[in-house]
């Protein structure tokens, strides 16, 4: 049974658009069950409450986050200097870290963003590294992960299962507040250009060796640190 979870939002993204604190209090009223902490000055708040409370709370984010300007619209807001709106519209945004709490401690679920989880198993393999006695599993739905970590054998305590969800979860934060993602569109959705792109891209990565890309149909996902503007500058030569 999961007694309860810790979630890291980062509401930053609104703040040229939106009172932050009056978005923190319309979602306090429309989630009484759940603990907000106080929001700190780079724009992230932590919550706590029960999973099923949590999952609601991310359902509605991952609603609400459709209806989130496209880049080019927020950049034309911050030049015409609008005053920002209030409570009529709000949109919070859904990066999130949840860590699920087992009350046994024969489990432990750690529930990250997607992108996270790819670039936290490409450049950081020994954060999953475990003894036979501890099975590791997850389960992708878009943008989320999800993290299980149990008990595989009886030589194995709850106290080891604790250490290497403490680990994920040291790693996954500190990834969170440094990675970036930057997404090349395709103009054209032709085999020619996706190759053109990708052939790009791998010829790019030597200079980059800190970016992860990832491909897709109609676009590439370009994520890393600092290092993702520049490349994408270049890439979009």
């Amino acid at each position: 049974v999961f007694s309860s979870v810790t979630s890291l939002l980062n509401m930053s993204v609104f703040k040229d658009q939106f009172v932050l604190e009056d978005l923190i209090q319309e979602l306090k009223k429309t989630n009484a069950a759940l603990s907000f902490g106080p929001l700190q000055s780079n724009g992230y708040i932590s919550v706590q409450g029960s999973f099923p409370e949590i999952k609601f709370l991310r359902d509605f984010l991952l609603l609400k986050a459709k209806s989130l300007p496209e880049k080019d619209e927020r950049e034309e807001s911050k030049t015409s200097q609008k005053p920002k709106r209030r409570l009529q519209q709000h949109r919070p945004a859904t990066e999130m870290n949840n860590f699920v709490h087992d009350a046994t401690g024969e489990k432990q679920v750690v529930v990250v963003d997607t992108d996270i989880y790819r670039y936290m198993k490409h450049f950081y393999p020994r954060t999953f590294q475990v003894s036979s006695d501890v099975v590791i599993s997850d389960v992708t739905d878009g943008d989320v992960t999800t993290i299980s970590i149990e008990k595989a054998g009886s030589r194995s305590g709850a106290g080891q299962v604790l250490r290497v969800k403490e680990r994920i979860e040291k790693q996954s934060l500190n990834l969170l507040y440094t990675l970036r993602k930057e997404r090349i569109q395709f103009k054209k959705h032709t085999r020619d250009q996706k190759q053109k792109y990708t052939q790009a891209c791998e010829s790019l990565r030597r200079r980059y060796p800190s970016v992860l890309i990832i491909p897709y149909d109609t676009h590439i996902d370009v994520i890393g640190d600092t290092e993702v503007f520049a490349f994408t500058a270049e890439l979009n030569k």
